[in-house]
């Protein structure tokens, strides 16, 4: 068999990539063995602000006018609904906070999500002593229903192998690479933090974190809105709700804990006020990075080569700008974003 690209990993990196390769016409086999979830269980929240600090998200404009229309097309390729759109409600702490606000209403790559008026209504079940913030251009990707729609299709097309890649099986040719009588002209690799296997990729400087969800049942919560207080409720239908997330910096497994489960049980308490039955409880491991920039482009040494990951907890709004700029990138020569090329690592 002789492909154009080998891809390793089908999360979000994965497949915003092969978009690009079935765009151009490009022949590819994918590799995905399933032990890396963060893209199954990600929140898929897309939000151009950090409401921590009330700033921008790194070039989210640009991302979300790349990324929107990116998942409209899987939508209708699909004629499945992944993209939810949904407004955002802040609750602020202090009147700090809301002065904090007011401020960064104003500030030109803000103006157009956050809206300046405060929200004073009380809402029942909800504890927020000085009101809300709303955030428009907000929503979230189903991003394991998109996935799992996506391996079907590949698996149905005869372009996905359900397996383990064995890095050291790969052959260097002259101008192409063998991988287990596969021929293919490059590699690219989109293992989020299986990164840490990796004998050409491993030198960069991949973090990972650990992140848990629950989903709770409550019927008297009775909210049609994306709550971010000291953790997030999104609206699933039918009186369930998804919470999270965690960060656990020790713990690499992608197993649900009892930890995790605690800690989201104590922050609810936080949050709201009305009873509730916890459904189920899924994690991930995220692949980040200590610039929080993405990992993007060709090995020093071997260009056949490639490498598109550390997306971190914004990967639905990064992952389909980052890999038009690695496609660009390997096809054309044009250089990477210097934000997101791994040369900044030497």
């Amino acid at each position: 068999m002789k492909v154009d690209y080998i891809i390793v990993g089908l999360g979000l990196a994965g497949l915003a990539f092969v978009e690009e390769l079935l765009t151009a016409n490009k022949t590819f086999m994918v590799f995905e063995d399933d032990s890396q979830t963060s893209s199954l269980v990600a929140g898929g929240v897309y939000n151009p602000v950090i409401l921590k600090r009330f700033t921008p998200v790194w070039n989210a404009k640009q991302q979300l006018q790349v990324a929107l229309p990116f998942y409209e097309r899987l939508e209708n390729k699909f004629n499945t609904k992944f993209d939810k759109k949904i407004e955002t409600k802040k609750v602020f702490k202090s009147i700090e906070d809301q002065n904090n606000w007011f401020e960064a209403a104003d500030k030109p790559l803000l103006i157009d999500y956050l809206d300046p008026k405060i929200e004073a209504k009380k809402r029942d079940g909800i504890i927020a002593d000085f009101g809300f913030g709303n955030v428009k251009n907000t929503g979230r990707i189903d991003t394991k229903k998109l996935v799992e729609t996506y391996r079907t299709y590949l698996k149905l097309a005869n372009k996905i192998r359900f397996e383990k890649f064995e890095h050291q099986q790969i052959k260097f040719k002259e101008d192409w690479l063998d991988y287990n009588g596969i021929k293919a002209n490059r590699i690219v690799f989109c293992e989020g933090f299986g990164m840490a296997n990796n004998l050409f990729f491993n030198y960069l400087p991949l973090n990972e974190v650990k992140g848990e969800l629950i989903t709770i049942y409550s019927p008297d919560l009775k909210i049609n809105f994306l709550l971010k207080s000291t953790l997030f409720i999104f609206p699933l239908g039918d009186n369930h709700y998804k919470v999270g997330a965690t960060f656990n910096w020790k713990d690499k497994t992608s197993n649900p804990s009892e930890e995790g489960r605690e800690e989201l049980v104590e922050k609810l308490k936080k949050v709201i006020t009305v009873p509730y039955k916890i459904i189920y409880q899924t994690a991930g491991v995220r692949p980040t990075v200590r610039d929080r920039r993405p990992l993007v482009g060709k090995h020093p040494a071997y260009p056949n080569l490639a490498i598109l990951n550390g997306l971190g907890t914004r990967g639905v709004m990064i992952a389909p700008t980052v890999a038009k700029e690695l496609f660009l990138h390997l096809e054309t020569g044009k250089e990477l974003d210097s934000e997101i090329a791994i040369n900044r690592f030497k």
